[in-house]
């Protein structure tokens, strides 16, 4: 009987010491998986910025770059979904607390690598506008946190500005500026500038690749556009 009173104990022991050392481990992983990011999203990138020719800086006003923000700029997700598309335990870059239709409900979001510098330096060149499809109440807390009290993204338009067509909401441009020479738009879906289509940059639906480098590989382009 003490001998199995104390084999109990023993298993018991056991258990708990590898239930602290999982939990231990997984903090270690989830720490180090942060880091990780941090290091490959973040690295250092150059790009050398050039300012408008000294004759022409007077006389040349600035275009206009719409940008969309979901799977363009960041991706998210909220309580409740079943399968997010972001792999379980990698840390968001901000979490959202917004209350839809009197609950409350909490966004888990992440940055597409190198948003930042992206818009620190478009900003230089263009005035930023963003434009989603998305609730005003979570689209403009996105914003909020992109633009990081720098005030370069002060022009903002929601779901409201859309144009619903066949279950799809279309962005009008013109609400934007009249001068749609002077535009341009950035967005992953192609249904939402279909109105516009001469207008729009296409850039690849982003959800989770640390790896990516999308709008760096636009900087070129939009310096020439400019």
């Amino acid at each position: 009987m003490v001998d199995m009173l104390k084999t109990r104990q023993c298993l018991l022991g056991v258990r708990t010491f590898l239930g602290v050392t999982s939990r231990l481990w997984s903090c270690f992983l989830y720490i180090l998986r942060k880091h990780i990011r941090t290091i490959i999203q973040y690295q250092t990138v150059r790009y050398d910025i050039l300012p408008f020719l000294y004759f022409c800086s007077d006389t040349v006003k600035r275009k206009i770059l719409v940008l969309d923000l979901d799977e363009t700029l960041i991706h998210s997700h909220h309580d409740g979904v079943l399968r997010p598309t972001v792999r379980p335990g990698t840390p968001p870059d901000f979490v959202l607390k917004v209350v839809i239709d009197k609950h409350p409900v909490r966004f888990f979001v992440h940055k597409r690598p190198h948003v930042d510098f992206f818009l620190e330096v478009v900003s230089q060149w263009y005035e930023l506008v963003v434009f989603t499809a998305s609730m005003e109440i979570y689209g403009s807390a996105v914003a909020d946190k992109l633009d990081n009290n720098k005030g370069i993204l002060k022009r903002r338009y929601y779901r409201q500005h859309c144009t619903l067509d066949s279950g799809s909401y279309i962005k009008d441009l013109s609400v934007v500026h009249d001068d749609l020479s002077s535009i341009v738009i950035l967005d992953n879906s192609p249904g939402a500038y279909r109105s516009h289509p001469d207008n729009a940059i296409p850039i690849k639906s982003w959800f989770s690749d640390p790896s990516d480098t999308a709008l760096l590989n636009l900087l070129p382009m939009l310096d020439a556009l400019r």
